[in-house]
């Protein structure tokens, strides 16, 4: 029997898009959202956009609002009321209006939670002083631009390097602001590869963003009169102390499962709400969405939480369907994510090295460098891309790639090939969009396939960026095959140069009884030189990424950057 009363707590991107989705399943059900902010659906991924002022007025931020829903609709949203007690016996919640602490109760035949995430705030001495910030909704950035308003020489100093974190680190630059990053990890960016994170690193610096790594916050200290701030004197553990006139927090968010708990619902290890693949909680007539559940990485079968907006806008269309007797399953996330940096755009999907590791999943990575279109077309800029396979079977397990052009359009096809379960081979036999403003024939996605079946045909192997420091000279030989003026511009330090027009005459050059590990600039030229040493009888490897790739994880900043955790 279908619902009559549908009681769904909390808005925004996966409870808006459930009551949305119900009402078009059930134009007889009562549908009521509770809501405890003031805005039930709003783009809070464009809230940092607001604060540097690419987004004008606050109103662009809102998607609907209570009286679009209810004529649209006909939908029950009540925003600043707040859901506080949930009996699952007599099927009710008890519900608070903020405005007027009046209390009642709501009856339902079924209940969705989509109580969303709070922002981190750990017991840091000092965390609570004023002129510091979370960004979640819009009277967060509305209160951080009024605390800027008349503060042309501000100094922000930024908690966390994640996407808010830099998002608001590049618009606050935007505006002109002394901007600084702190980072308790080595890297920026956490769902990235060290080696892939580099390039961010580069760029932040480029824009004289201060960057402080694996150096946690040890407290927030009142400014003194030799070091005066209008917020605190920010203090690292390494000792650093950064005057800040404003900080943002942005140490990531912690799914918001009170209510859950209360109730007695099945919690995972990780905090989050426990939910199966048609998104039921323990309790049959509950279901939840959004960044409150625990969700499977479908790249590893591991529990996980993935707070982003696409996959809770898609869980609350799912839920809606099971609610209203349409079976329908969520079968994992893949975690694809999309950063703008200034001038660079980081994308990923699917599992990281560091992932791969945990869950104890096997790995092959690769790394290539090329263009975003066809390179005798003006304005071609080289794409950092990463990718992640199986060695034994050659499944697509993950991409990263980074760089100024064409990044979202080649993370969105290898994120559809993760999903319909492609290997490697068949990216290389994918046929994509080609003319010389847009793409190669030859797509960088075409290329990482056929990089990574020579790999697993066994035409060559490959050594990683962070093997080059363990090489032993006595039993290894490194060997660069660039032109002399690309070598003038840089060398890895030990390595042998013999230009790869030259190799066939100078084979004599090279022992037989070492290995020799190649590379060039990308890894293209280094390839064509291992298959001539390879033929010859010299045990071989191309260095994935080569030079580029070594040179962005080694020489990133003054922070030491650790190896991959697999080696």
């Amino acid at each position: 029997m279908k619902p009559k009363r549908l009681v769904i707590v909390g808005g925004v991107a996966g409870g808006a898009s459930a009551a949305a989705r119900a009402r078009r399943l059930s134009e007889d059900a009562e549908i009521t959202v509770f809501e405890r902010g003031p805005h039930v659906s709003f783009a809070n991924c464009g809230l940092p956009y607001f604060v540097g002022g690419e987004i004008v007025e606050p109103d662009a931020l809102l998607l609907q609002t209570p009286q679009s829903l209810r004529s649209r609709f006909n939908l029950d949203v009540r925003v600043r009321t707040e859901v506080i007690r949930l009996n699952r016996a007599a099927q009710r919640v008890t519900a608070r209006e903020l405005d007027s602490g009046r209390e009642f109760e709501q009856p339902y035949d079924a209940l969705i939670l989509s109580t969303g995430a709070a922002p981190l705030r750990p017991p840091i001495p000092g965390i609570d002083r004023a002129g510091h910030f979370t960004v979640r909704n819009i009277p967060d950035v509305e209160q951080i631009t009024a605390w800027t308003r008349d503060c042309a020489a501000c100094r922000v100093v930024v908690v966390g390097g994640g996407y808010i974190g830099l998002e608001m680190a590049e618009q606050f630059k935007r505006r002109g602001l002394a901007v600084t990053v702190v980072e308790a990890l080595p890297q920026v960016m956490a769902p990235l590869d060290p080696e892939m994170a580099a390039w961010l690193h580069h760029e932040l610096r480029a824009h004289d963003v201060e960057l402080h790594l694996n150096d946690p916050v040890a407290a927030f200290e009142p400014p003194t009169a030799t070091e005066p701030a209008r917020a605190s004197i920010v203090v690292l553990r390494g000792g650093a102390r950064l005057p800040a006139d404003l900080v943002v927090l942005g140490l990531g968010v912690r799914p918001e499962t009170g209510l859950a708990k209360q109730a007695g619902l099945e919690i995972g290890a990780l905090g989050g709400l426990r939910v199966n693949e048609h998104l039921q909680t323990s309790d049959p007539r509950i279901w939840a969405v959004g960044d409150a559940i625990e969700v499977r990485d479908a790249a590893t079968g591991a529990w996980s939480l993935i707070p982003l907006a696409g996959p809770a806008n898609r869980q609350g269309r799912i839920a809606a369907d099971n609610v209203f007797g349409r079976p329908s399953r969520y079968a994992g996330t893949w975690g694809t994510a999309i950063l703008r940096l200034f001038g660079l755009t980081a994308a990923c999907t699917g599992a990281n090295e560091k992932s791969l590791c945990k869950a104890g999943v096997a790995s092959q990575a690769i790394h290539l460098h090329p263009g975003s279109h066809a390179g005798y077309y003006p304005g071609a800029e080289p794409i950092a891309l990463k990718v992640l396979f199986a060695p034994d079977t050659g499944r697509l397990l993950g991409a990263q790639a980074v760089g100024r052009d064409g990044v979202d359009k080649r993370i969105d096809v290898l994120a559809t090939a993760l999903q319909a379960g492609l290997t490697v081979e068949d990216l290389a036999g994918l046929e994509l969009a080609y003319a010389p403003p847009y793409g190669s024939a030859k797509d960088p996605v075409n290329l990482a396939g056929m990089v990574a079946a020579n790999v697993l045909g066994g035409d060559v192997q490959l050594a990683q960026w962070s093997d080059i420091a363990a090489l032993d000279p006595r039993t290894t030989v490194l060997l660069d095959v660039r032109n002399p003026d690309e070598r003038a511009q840089g060398h890895i330090p030990g390595s042998v140069h013999i230009p790869l027009p030259q190799l066939r005459q100078r084979l004599g050059e090279l022992p037989k009884d070492k290995e020799i590990v190649v590379h060039c600039l990308s890894g293209q030229r280094s390839y064509y030189a291992c298959r001539v040493l390879t033929q010859r009888g010299f045990r071989v490897r191309n260095l994935t990424g080569s030079y580029r790739t070594w040179k962005a994880a080694t020489n990133s900043g003054q922070e030491k950057q650790g190896g991959s955790c697999c080696r």
